[in-house]
This record gives structure tokens, sequence and C-alpha cells, in this order.
């Protein structure tokens, strides 16, 4: 009984303590405020320290971590402040557009934004967004999950994460647009397009 007692307190200062900085980020991002994103923290690792011995030492500590947490907002933050957010059908009706994103020269937002722009306007337009895509943006662009994980820590079909994350970004990209501009930033979809389209009547 020791021996596992030793076991799980290695676990849980090697493998989850680590997070702590990343849950709080994702909290504050979900409830945009210290206290309450505190409060999830908190409610994350005594949840994750009383079912510990589900966890299987070595793996995904981080995504297992994320995962509590986004069920402790859904269950228990969200209910207080009663506010609805379900992303209805429409998400996988609109699968449809990430699969014909993929020959029209979209630009991931990692790369226009992300790896340029990470200020104040683009944390209020992520803000701005709604939880379900907030969330998607959040576990992916910012933290590096990918579908499948990101599947797993939200409980919805990797087809859904994709279509939320092409929807995400491209709400997000329209929030940011004239500041990108100030900057310097340019939109290169249509440009690309026309060029696609070029090439495909030269070949013709």
């Amino acid at each position: 009984m020791q021996r596992d007692k030793t076991k799980y307190d290695k676990i849980f200062e090697e493998e989850f303590l680590p997070h702590i900085t990343a849950l709080k980020t994702f909290a504050y991002h979900l409830t945009y405020n210290d206290e309450d994103a505190d409060d999830l923290v908190q409610e994350t690792y005594l949840k994750a320290h009383r079912f510990i011995f589900k966890y299987n030492e070595g793996t995904n500590a981080k995504a297992w971590l994320f995962k509590i947490l986004k069920n402790a907002y859904i269950n228990e933050y969200r209910k207080k402040v009663k506010r609805p957010n379900r992303v209805e059908l429409e998400d996988y009706i609109n699968y449809n557009d990430v699969d014909k994103s993929k020959g029209s020269g979209y630009i991931d937002l990692r790369e226009e934004i992300f790896d340029n722009m990470m200020g104040d306007e683009l944390t209020i337009s992520i803000n701005a967004l709604p939880d379900d895509f907030r969330t998607v943006i959040l576990l992916c662009d910012v933290e590096g999950f990918t579908y499948e994980e990101i599947s797993n820590i939200i409980d919805v079909p990797i087809g859904t994460v994709r279509s939320r994350l092409f929807r995400a970004r491209n709400m997000l990209k329209e929030k940011l647009k004239s500041y990108a501009e100030k900057l310097g930033y340019t939109d290169k979809r249509g440009e690309r397009q026309s060029n696609i389209n070029i090439e495909q009547t030269e070949e013709e």
C-alpha cells in the first residue's frame, strides 16, 4: 500500500504538477477571471489526485489533466454562471467546408498570426469567440494538442474538431483583420486562389 502511495506521489509531482501554468492559462481563457481560473485548476488537481489510479503512468498527463479541467468547467462553472453554449449539428454540416478549403490556398492561422502577433488584441479576440470555438483554438494553436487529443479532451468526433477549428480560425482572422493590416500583414488567400485558378487554366 505504501508502495502505491509513493508511486502516485511521484506521478503527481513529476507528471502532473509541471502542467500547472498551462492549466491556469487555459482555465483563465475559459472563465475570464483569476479566482475562477484558480478554483478550476485546484479542482482539476483534486480530481486528478482522487482518480490517479486511473491514469497510466508515462502517458499523456497534460491531455488527461486538460480533459479533467474541461469537464469541471462544463459541469460546474458553466452551470454556476448559466452561460448556455452548444455548437449545433451545423458543426457536422460545415465539416465539408474544411475539405473544400484544402485547395483554396487557406493560410494556417498559426503561420500568419500566432507565430507573430501573440498580444493583447489577439487575446481579446480569442476571448470574444464562443466557448467551443475558443476551446479548440486554445487546445490546438496555443497548447499544441493533436486533433485526436482534442477529440478526447472535449469528447467530440475528430471531424467536429476540424470543423470547429476551421471556423474558429476564420472567425478570429476576421476579428483581427484590421489589426493585422496595421502591422503590415495581408490576406493572401485570394491571391493564392487566383494563382491556383491560373495554373489550372494553363493546364487545360
